[in-house]
């Protein structure tokens, strides 16, 4: 998977996951509060992944 592949997939899932966070707590659904947090994080993850391949790349 490329940098920007990785970045565009994290953007996505931190979104999602951000989504899932305020729809859980509107609800008072703590599951899926925290199923969005944890999307979240991958989300940041995936970005982090993207920028380290990038780095590499460079040299």
């Amino acid at each position: 998977m490329s940098s920007t592949s990785d970045k565009v997939k994290g953007m996505a899932n931190e979104a999602v996951g951000k989504v899932k966070q305020a729809i859980g707590k509107a609800t008072g659904d703590t599951e899926l509060e925290l199923k969005g947090k944890l999307q979240e994080k991958k989300g940041e993850a995936q970005q982090v992944v993207g920028d380290v391949k990038d780095a590499a790349n460079k040299d």
